[in-house]
């Protein structure tokens, strides 16, 4: 009940919404982006030395041809060695080169020659024949009778250079892929060999990403961490009088107030080494890992002594043992070896474990006593003075026009944490970028709010019907609310729908409350009955748009009764139900800790605190109904009214003579 109270009036009665304020939880661990391990160096390279032997070849084979070509200067024919040497005896060879077993050269006269298929080729003044294996003795005396002009070159090595390359480039490949996985499997932590392998992100001492400057609206938990950080960095200061390190400290509190930021601040403020790890991460499927991963998270941050060591979510893995019949060796095996850790410091070996958890009430007893986490810092949600100086850090960098007021952001956002307001400062940005401003304005804040509260507005085309009955339920929450003391004041009405309401009306509180009156809780189910109410005093009927409203009635006079002894006949008893270990199995008993007489009891009261709500919201509608039909009509007419006009309304039809004194102090002002 910290955050804004806003009564909608639902979409089907399947539809299942609650009313408090969504929390965004936006904790992020440290993100290291991974080093380059070679193995792309490698397949470059590969790839480039095969690129490059291809173009090689292909250049040789090219230019061999080219050089043929040029220097036949006609069309090569090929003749058989039988005809070359009738040839030469005809005086027809004018030259010849020896380049191996290859023979190429030009007749005196064009030749044609007879292929084995009786084809004709020529006339042709280039030739080619391929020499005997071991040479002609008798044929370089015939060329010099006949006055052959010849020479002999080396031979042409492009074919062994093919057979090389094609014997050899698979043998090259498969080398680089074995290779390749070798490098990446010695460097990856999943591989046989690393199982029990810590696999916690260190962050050294000069690489600070986070500081005590980005952490705002926890004050009392950051002066606790800073006191580790002063012990870490100058430890004589403390162990002059005799102070010992504490050996861990758990950070608990609810999603999104800035548990993983704090501890990344540690990181960057104590300028020693900081191991940070998720609890998940020490099970795993094989029995015995997360131990060993326990042991070897320890021996790596005693030796970088002085050092940190950051569990997030430690209550994956230091849940109360023997609690539930759903056990888990592995996971048990873990926390033990962690408990044996943490009470084997050496007093000399400046380690500090911090953890954090929004389930304290689940953790094993033995990991919470002294020796072990000594201290246990709260995190709670931001008080409205905590949630001004977060905005301020999240509008550092976010330009702001003159009219944006950063109190009344604050006043108005009860129950937001760290995460939520990150979100605001953002989504009101991307209205201004939207909208092509060059500033982020009040009214974008405005809008930003509205959507992460209510929801995107949604172009639903309604009924008259429709639109009539939820115009007189809203205005029914707005009347009830307005008519009463010990009520949050009246922001805005609207029949607008947005998310999966049809319309909404919003309560803003003046400040933050931390203990509730029966007054107000009173008035709470008066204006949560008011849109039931009204339908049944302006249209007669009632419809299933209250079903949000009635869930939250029951909730809340049931907690009065069974929670905070708000009931006459059962006295100051609490009779809240307790949580069985067990449930969802077999074992599960389903038994509570009072009688059935008891319980028929509980049941009476809480209906007879609905209905007197009931009736005083029947009252005070139908004592106002004109001015309940003047609140339709306007929203029927505007959609959405604001608390400036519901005040106009009130002052038109003299409601304001009934309202409370200090509504019509405020509206006079």
């Amino acid at each position: 009940m910290d955050g804004q109270a806003l009564y909608m009036y639902q979409n089907t009665p399947n539809d299942q919404r609650g009313t408090q304020v969504p929390n965004n939880t936006g904790n992020n661990g440290n993100r290291r982006a991974p080093k380059d391990n070679g193995s792309s160096w490698l397949m470059r390279s590969v790839l480039i030395a095969v690129v490059v032997l291809l173009g090689w070849y292909l250049f040789q084979i090219f230019f061999t041809q080219s050089n043929t070509s040029a220097n036949s200067g006609s069309t090569v024919v090929e003749i058989p060695y039988s005809q070359f040497y009738q040839e030469v005896q005809n005086n027809n060879v004018a030259t010849a080169v020896f380049q191996g077993q290859d023979v190429t050269g030009n007749f005196k006269q064009p030749v044609t020659v007879i292929d084995a298929n009786g084809m004709k080729k020529g006339p042709a003044i280039a030739y080619h024949f391929t020499a005997l294996p071991n040479s002609d003795p008798a044929l370089t005396n015939l060329l010099i009778q006949h006055g052959v002009k010849f020479e002999a070159k080396p031979a042409n090595d492009n074919s062994v250079l093919v057979g090389v390359l094609i014997n050899l480039l698979p043998l090259l490949l498969l080398v680089g892929a074995f290779v390749f996985i070798a490098r990446r499997a010695t460097q990856s932590q999943q591989n046989i060999f690393s199982f029990g392998k810590s696999r916690a992100k260190l962050v050294l001492e000069d690489r600070p990403s986070t500081t005590f400057a980005d952490v705002a609206g926890v004050d009392e938990a950051k002066n606790d961490l800073v006191e580790i950080v002063e012990f870490l960095k100058t430890p004589q200061k403390f162990q002059r009088l005799g102070g010992k390190i504490p050996r861990g400290v758990l950070l608990v509190g609810p999603p999104g107030t800035g548990k993983t930021l704090l501890a990344r601040a540690v990181a960057g403020e104590a300028a020693v080494p900081f191991f940070s790890m998720s609890g998940s991460e020490f099970v795993e499927v094989l029995v015995g890992v997360g131990a060993s991963r326990v042991r070897d998270l320890f021996d790596q941050a005693k030796k970088a002594s002085p050092s940190i060591i950051f569990i997030d979510e430690v209550d994956a893995v230091g849940r109360q043992r023997g609690s539930s019949i759903n056990s888990n060796d592995e996971r048990e095996q873990t926390l033990n070896q962690l408990l044996v850790e943490m009470d084997g410091f050496d007093a000399r070996q400046a380690v500090v474990v911090i953890a954090a958890t929004n389930r304290p009430d689940g953790l094993d007893k033995a990991l919470l006593r002294p020796g072990r986490f000594d201290r246990r810092v709260t995190v709670d949600r931001p008080d409205w003075n905590g949630r001004l100086a977060i905005l301020k850090i999240h509008v550092r960098n976010v330009p702001l026009a003159r009219d944006v007021n950063l109190i009344s952001i604050a006043r108005s956002t009860p129950g937001m944490v760290g995460a939520d307001l990150a979100n605001l400062v953002n989504e009101a940005a991307l209205l201004a970028a939207r909208r092509n401003l060059d500033q982020v304005t009040q009214n974008c804040f405005d809008d930003a709010l509205d959507k992460v509260l209510l929801g995107a507005e949604r172009p639903l085309i309604l009924s008259e019907e429709d639109l009539n009955v939820v115009a007189y339920h809203e205005g029914g929450h707005a009347l009830t609310g307005l008519l009463q003391e010990n009520v949050d004041p009246v922001t805005k009405v609207t029949i607008i729908p947005r998310g999966q309401a049809l319309g909404v009306t919003q309560y803003t509180p003046l400040d933050d409350r931390y203990n509730y009156s029966r007054e107000f809780l009173e008035s709470q189910l008066v204006t949560a009955l008011g849109g039931r109410a009204a339908e049944e005093v302006a249209i007669g009927r009632v419809t299933t748009g209250a079903e949000n409203d009635l869930q939250r009635v029951t909730s809340i006079a049931r907690q009065m009764v069974t929670r905070w002894g708000m009931s006459q006949r059962l006295g100051n008893i609490s009779y809240s139900e307790r949580e069985d270990p067990f449930a969802g199995t077999a074992l599960a008993t389903g038994s509570r800790e009072y009688s059935d007489r008891t319980a028929s009891v509980i049941d009476e009261e809480v209906s007879s605190i609905v209905k007197r709500a009931h009736t005083r919201a029947l009252s005070l509608l139908a004592e106002q109904r004109a001015t309940l039909d003047r609140i339709a009509k306007e929203l029927r007419l505007h959609e959405t009214l604001d608390a400036r006009r519901l005040r106009e309304i009130m002052i038109e039809t003299g409601a304001i003579a009934f309202a409370p004194a200090s509504y019509r102090a405020s509206s006079m002002a």
